[in-house]
């Protein structure tokens, strides 16, 4: 994504946890990307502010103007964390439809840039219970599931 992102002020040494400040009118926010294990491949990507019991608060609308920039910082996560577990699919969603509309739009918007590197399938629900496709622009997926594009050996 071709767009400003924040530095990592801290990233743990298993790339599961990176740690960022949010900047703007409503101050500094301390920010984490965290990628939870569901299962042997398999990780929930979470971020959101920090609370003070350093859990992370994805309730919390920051509104501090950088909207584009947390997602680019969220991004450049998941490019770092699968680099390293290329193996690696990450999961991701939220309950409020607000945000899957963002992040449908965030993906649609960059789309042929994150193709180069990912595949990435969109999760809809139909009559029959819930679809899993490639994914495509303008399409109400309320789950979203990328993975590293292997290279080929040859």
């Amino acid at each position: 994504m071709n767009y400003e992102r924040y530095e990592f002020v801290r990233v743990h040494k298993k790339l599961r946890e990176f740690r960022f400040h949010s900047i703007g009118p409503n101050g500094v926010v301390e920010m984490m990307i965290q990628f939870q294990r569901i299962n042997i491949h398999i990780y929930n990507l979470a971020f959101g502010s920090l609370r003070g019991d350093d859990r992370i608060d994805d309730s919390y609308s920051v509104r501090n103007l950088d909207r584009n920039k947390i997602l680019s910082t969220v991004a450049a996560a998941v490019y770092e964390f699968t680099s390293a577990y290329p193996e690696s699919f990450i999961y991701f969603s939220s309950d409020c439809p607000i945000r899957c509309r963002l992040y449908r739009m965030a993906i649609g918007n960059n789309l042929d840039e994150l193709s180069a590197q990912f595949e990435i399938l969109g999760v809809r629900e139909s009559l029959h219970g819930s679809e899993i496709e490639v994914f495509v622009k303008n399409t109400a997926y309320v789950e979203f599931i990328v993975n590293r594009k292997l290279k080929s050996m040859l």
